[in-house]
């Protein structure tokens, strides 16, 4: 059975920090392998589950061995496994699955950019361009679409997650209409549509992702009638007039970008509308070791940065909206509250 000790000493625990990789190899391995797919209610043996998902029995074992002291996994005495809480999020069927999220974040393309870290923050600036001869997204969408796909299901499941937060903190009971700039594929929109029957929403967004927006919106669906989609670059402008604009996990680009965007909804809004934004923060939080990771990612792969509570706030300032409460959405999401000036 495996034991973990709970505290490390600190000699240890960075040989274990710099052992991370083998970490996030290990949840992508048993992903890729659908080993808590196969892993039903009832502990199984490792002879069982390696004949369910194709394995050798033995090194299953060590994959299993080094995931159970992480939590992933819980390994018995009798030598059987079931599963934990964290290895249930890994399941394609988990309502809360984070099996798309595991597999983004350890793609091919992240373990050839790690090791240039140094040089990202010595430039301060992305370096998947010299890596790969184009920028990212061209990149997942000309050279890498497995990864592409994988990061649309990725970015899905975690809107579809967040949505149901987004739906439930946010009073729009004295608006009559909303933009969600930036809105991938609709769902909080959608979300926020069936919790206010007289509201009319409007989807922004490039024209490959609304193209792909949540049926409940497209032509048939059952918002279509009080919604519309339009393809654009918020960067590019923004021209909806609305009662709420809601920018969600989107000003996380380059300080021009997120001047540009914020600058075309101001342009846009009329006096007196609110415009929330929504956003990871890299302090004030409690999932830090998550958001910290992810500000460092981005700055890899788009030149990106996650925001401060101060830094979001001074963006929203010098756009010229004024900045009201801020609401924690969950355990990582904040929500800046705004409106424009008369």
């Amino acid at each position: 059975m495996t034991t973990v000790d709970p505290a490390p000493p600190p000699p240890m625990r960075l040989r274990e920090l710099v052992f991370g990789a083998a970490c996030a190899a290990a949840v992508r391995a048993a992903v890729r392998l659908g080993v808590a797919d196969a892993l039903d209610d009832s502990p199984m043996t490792v002879d069982d589950l390696a004949a369910a998902v194709k394995t050798e029995p033995h090194t299953l074992r060590r994959l299993l061995r080094a995931l159970s002291c992480q939590g992933v996994f819980t390994e018995n005495p009798d030598g059987t496994f079931e599963h934990s809480e964290m290895s249930r999020l890994l399941r394609e069927d988990d309502p809360h699955s984070l099996r798309y999220i595991a597999l983004w974040c350890t793609e091919p393309w992240t373990w050839n950019v790690w090791p240039l870290l140094d040089e990202a923050v010595r430039s301060g600036r992305s370096v998947f361009d010299d890596l790969y001869d184009r920028e990212f997204f061209p990149y997942l969408n000309e050279s890498a679409p497995e990864s592409a796909r994988v990061f649309n299901r990725a970015m899905t499941t975690s809107s579809e997650q967040s949505a149901r937060d987004v739906a439930q903190l946010l009073d729009l009971d004295d608006a009559s209409s909303v933009v969600d700039i930036g809105g991938g594929q609709g769902h909080v929109l959608a979300d926020l549509l069936e919790k206010h029957p007289h509201l009319h929403g409007t989807l922004i967004d490039l024209p490959g992702v609304v193209e792909n927006a949540d049926p409940r919106l497209r032509e048939g669906g059952a918002l279509a009638g009080r919604t519309d989609l339009l393809a654009r670059d918020c960067r590019e402008g923004v021209p909806v007039r609305a009662d709420v604009y809601i920018i969600k996990n989107v000003l996380e680009w380059d300080d021009d970008s997120t001047r540009r965007a914020l600058g075309n909804v101001r342009r846009a809004a009329r006096p007196g509308a609110r415009v929330v934004v929504i956003e990871n923060l890299v302090d004030d939080t409690p999932s830090m070791r998550f958001t910290t990771a992810m500000d460092l990612l981005l700055l890899l792969n788009v030149g990106g940065a996650k925001h401060t509570r101060r830094s979001m706030v001074d963006r929203l300032t010098g756009a010229g909206l004024v900045v009201g409460e801020i609401h924690p959405v969950n355990a990582y999401l904040h929500a800046f509250e705004c409106t424009v000036p008369g």
